[in-house]
């Protein structure tokens, strides 16, 4: 049986908690049965940031294909050939080329079949603007070097996951009052098409359940408060069954999320970002893992950011980037 290849973590803000939580997971290899991956990263700057914080990981220099071989012994470092200017706590745009630079080649590789899923430790997406960073965020960004490498559009969208709940919010980081506004029939219909495929492809469900939640209160009361439920959410849900998918709502949002409401479904789309974000960070907080559904290829991250406050003190905690590293491996596995 021929052996799978490893998997690519991107370097992050090197300022941030990425290079302590990579040392961290690498640390974690046997004792959470990690599959062998690879960081895209300034190798100097990772043995600085392991004397630092006192951890004994031992680092090597490799080649993509190389680093399965020396990763019970060592943390393969694929060197972007691109120093590391900020300090821990202290980004410097000077390093937006090499954070940015790590992304990309990390989607290379994966299009290559010498990797087979991108794992992004967090950036700052301001400290990127600084430098003419052009796309919203990490996602898009993705979606972009999808496209660029294929040919042809993808759209993105983020799903939050751990073993107790799976959220998709329908917009994301937009105000509240234009959400109304945003929340279409065809972006539900959309959205929905594309989460099932990738559960039914990456999750291995043959028939994944779709429970839509409302975005008034109580679903709209049957029109008082509101007709989003009745105008747009129930004629996308029902165009969604039409097209064979086991899609249901609107439900009320503030009783979807008790452990026998979970039990009926597979994935909670939510109008709102905050609608599906609360429940899943007070369930799972430092377990949740963001991935990426409706690319070419697996992308999976922490559920948190670059944590400049912390950075450098040794106190950030690697779970979920541990987590993340699990879920790309078990959806690639198959």
């Amino acid at each position: 049986m021929t052996a799978l290849p490893p998997l690519a973590l991107t370097q992050g803000d090197p300022s941030g908690i990425g290079p302590e939580l990579t040392l961290k997971a690498w640390a974690a290899r046997e004792a959470r049965a990690l599959p062998p991956f690879f960081v895209l990263a300034d190798p100097a700057q990772l043995a600085r940031t392991a004397a630092a914080l006192g951890l004994e990981v031992a680092l090597r220099e490799v080649r993509p294909e190389a680093a399965a071989a020396v990763f019970d012994a060592a943390l393969p470092v694929v060197p972007l050939g691109l120093s590391v200017c900020g300090v821990p706590g202290a980004p410097d745009p000077a390093d937006a080329a090499a954070t940015i630079r790590s992304i990309e080649r990390a989607v290379e590789l994966v299009v290559a079949g010498e990797a087979r899923a991108v794992v992004t430790n967090p950036i700052a997406k301001n400290v990127l603007y600084a430098t003419g960073f052009a796309h919203p965020g990490h996602t898009e960004f993705l979606a972009a070097l999808a496209e660029r490498r294929f040919g042809r559009p993808f759209r993105p969208v983020m799903m939050l996951y751990a073993e107790e709940l799976a959220v998709v919010p329908a917009t994301i980081h937009v105000a509240l009052a234009e959400v109304p506004r945003l929340v279409t029939r065809a972006l539900l219909v959309e959205t929905g098409v594309i989460v099932a495929a990738d559960l039914a492809a990456r999750f291995g469900l043959a028939s994944p359940r779709l429970a839509f939640a409302g975005l008034n209160p109580h679903a709209g009361e049957s029109g008082a408060m509101g007709r989003e439920e009745i105008d747009i959410i129930a004629p996308a849900v029902a165009e969604l069954r039409a097209r064979g998918i086991d899609a249901s709502g609107p439900h009320p949002a503030d009783t979807m999320f008790h452990a026998a409401a979970r039990a009926r479904y597979d994935v909670a789309i939510c109008p709102t970002h905050d609608q599906a974000l609360i429940p899943i960070k007070t369930l799972a907080f430092d377990r949740g893992v963001n991935v990426t559904l409706g690319l070419p290829f697996v992308r999976t991250s922490p559920d948190h950011g670059t944590a400049f406050d912390i950075a450098g003190k040794g106190v950030a905690e690697a779970t979920s980037l541990i987590e993340a590293i699990r879920l790309a491996d078990r959806m690639t596995a198959r």
